[in-house]
């Protein structure tokens, strides 16, 4: 606690009376890595076209590889593992499998959550797709095929 506050030019006592413990600091720090709700957002007709857009021509979201890396560094700390699994059920996962609903909604989520996840980081981690234009539009084709039927009940 003492590092952070110096880094950031406050006194500890502020970091704690505010946060409490490092744990509740880590899990203020989780929170502010967004929830997902733009994935529930709009219709749900048209989710696996809006995904697939944003998979393929979205902008590179360095925010997110920022919240990634600290997840991944994290994890190895029991504590630190038992907020983010925490955290990602209960501000992710279950609000994500609500919206998915029906047969298999608990497996359903996490296939689309994982895909676009998965696409999303390979994508700024590596500069691109490094795909034709024409490329790009049938990526995003079958991609959008995939997260719909992901989707749809």
């Amino acid at each position: 606690m003492r590092d952070i506050a110096r880094d950031v030019g406050v006194d500890p006592a502020l970091i704690s009376r505010y946060f409490g413990s490092k744990e509740d600091l880590f899990g203020a720090v989780l929170e502010d890595c967004g929830n997902g709700a733009d994935l529930m957002a709009g219709d749900r007709a048209t989710f696996g076209e809006r995904m697939a857009h944003d998979v393929i021509y979205g902008p590179r979201k360095e925010f997110k590889l920022r919240w990634l890396l600290i997840m991944l560094r994290s994890i190895a700390s029991p504590k630190a593992a038992e907020i983010i699994v925490r955290q990602s059920q209960t501000r992710f996962y279950e609000p994500f499998t609500d919206w998915v609903g029906g047969v298999d909604a608990e497996i359903r989520a996490r296939l689309t959550a994982g895909l676009i996840m998965g696409l999303t980081v390979s994508r700024d981690i590596s500069g691109g797709f490094n795909l034709t234009a024409d490329q790009c539009q049938r990526l995003q084709k079958r991609l959008a095929s995939m997260l719909q039927s992901l989707i749809d009940d």
